[in-house]
């Protein structure tokens, strides 16, 4: 699904700028990397290109990943102001399957992928009458907004240029909405990714091209060519593991001098490694998310699970909400909008920090504000059949001096 998009980005992201837009370049030779943004470092950068880079692709991975592994469900508000899970044929299609060719976790997986990589993901509104039936990709989609404010969508289709209107295209944006089209990560990162692929490109040509020798054999005389293979074959002896803590007997004035990496291949490691962070900053993920260790951290302990949370609720939650506000504009009948909403559970993302869920669980028994059957259902376990499973209870052991020492039955 992931290289569907990718693919598709590459083919559309041309279509999504307008005539004349700074920084687009249109390079012909497959060297250049096809069309993209132009970068200060002389890569030009597109979605196919940024996700040769490790650090993208985890990025958009565990963006889009953390997002469709959530539970989603529709509710209705109750005139208690409580809400009531409901089962309309909406929640199938947000929650099972939205078109023939995926689940809902494919599909929420794609959307967040698209919208993580180019700022704005699209689907087609699929109908039988006028009755919502599902939600399809689209690709190659280029926004136009029309007099009144609105916006048309064109695409190709069978090799034509056609338009649909916007009650028939479920439009996902991204962060920086204010004009109607969320902002591109690619577009506006083009510099910190050509950087990253410019760094990866001379790594590659250093490995292929440079001289990588571990250690040298100096000697003031000339050896013949049978010496010199006599030598060679001599020195194989001593490589490898196995032949750790070998002594090497050296003759006829030879020395042998260690090779250590010269300064300038040094700094293209922290080069590579600050590359890692500044790409993360663009995607809002933390570098210890893509299993990189930023300068003093660690890769364990509270520090990294109070990333973790700084993560989910800073990064993860805002495309949350939003998704949310889109799917009950767009997609939740105008007759139901007052009291059906949708809403993705936060609380799974707490499975990965079993102590803060059990710290939760005890709170929610001991404030009485959930009872023991509801919180085994957030562990998936079956129900208790006592009734006192379903029963509110609270701790008493707070109480006025003049009540102590009475028993239940006074």
């Amino acid at each position: 699904m992931i290289r569907r998009i990718i693919n598709a980005a590459v083919r559309g992201v041309r279509n999504e700028l307008s005539a004349g837009e700074s920084g687009w370049v249109d390079a012909a030779s497959a060297a250049s990397g096809g069309a993209g943004y132009s970068s200060t470092s002389g890569s030009v950068v597109n979605p196919a290109s940024a996700m040769t880079v490790s650090a993208v692709w985890d990025c958009v991975k565990k963006h889009s990943q953390a997002i469709a592994s959530l539970p989603l469900a529709v509710y209705e508000r109750q005139s208690d102001g409580s809400k009531k899970r409901i089962e309309p044929d909406l929640a199938e299609i947000l929650t099972v399957s939205p078109n023939p060719g995926q689940t809902a976790v494919d599909y929420w997986e794609g959307v967040a992928a698209q919208t993580a990589l180019r700022g704005n993901g699209y689907s087609e509104k699929l109908f039988i009458g006028k009755r919502l039936v599902g939600l399809r990709p689209m690709f190659n989609v280029t926004p136009e907004r029309q007099a009144d404010g609105s916006f048309r969508y064109g695409f190709i289709d069978r090799g034509r240029r056609s338009y649909m209107p916007a009650d028939k295209v479920f439009h996902m944006r991204g962060f920086g909405s204010g004009d109607g089209l969320g902002l591109s990560a690619i577009k506006y990162g083009a510099n910190a990714m050509g950087a990253a692929l410019s760094a990866d490109e001379l790594a590659g040509k250093t490995f292929a091209e440079g001289l990588m020798a571990s250690g040298v054999l100096q000697s003031d005389q000339t050896l013949t060519d049978p010496q010199r293979q006599q030598l060679q074959d001599l020195l194989q002896q001593y490589r490898g593991s196995k032949n750790v803590g070998k002594l090497l007997t050296l003759e006829a004035g030879l020395t042998y001098q260690q090779l250590q990496m010269n300064p300038e291949d040094a700094q293209l490691l922290e080069t590579r490694r600050f590359n890692v962070e500044d790409v993360c900053r663009w995607f809002g993920v933390p570098p210890i998310v893509v299993g990189h260790a930023a300068e003093g951290q660690t890769m364990w302990g509270s520090g990294v699970e109070a990333i973790m949370l700084s993560w989910l609720t800073l990064g993860i939650n805002p495309q949350l909400k939003k998704l949310e506000s889109q799917i009950r504009k767009d997609l939740i009948p105008i007759e139901k909008r007052r009291r059906w909403f949708v809403e993705f559970n936060r609380e799974a993302l707490l499975q990965m920090d079993s102590k803060a869920k059990a710290e939760f669980l005890s709170k929610m028994a001991s404030s009485a504000t959930m009872t023991a059957n509801e919180r085994r259902a957030k562990l998936n376990l079956p129900k208790h059949n006592t009734p006192e499973a379903d029963q509110l209870l609270a701790q008493g052991a707070m109480l006025p001096i003049e009540d102590l020492g009475k028993g239940k039955s006074q």
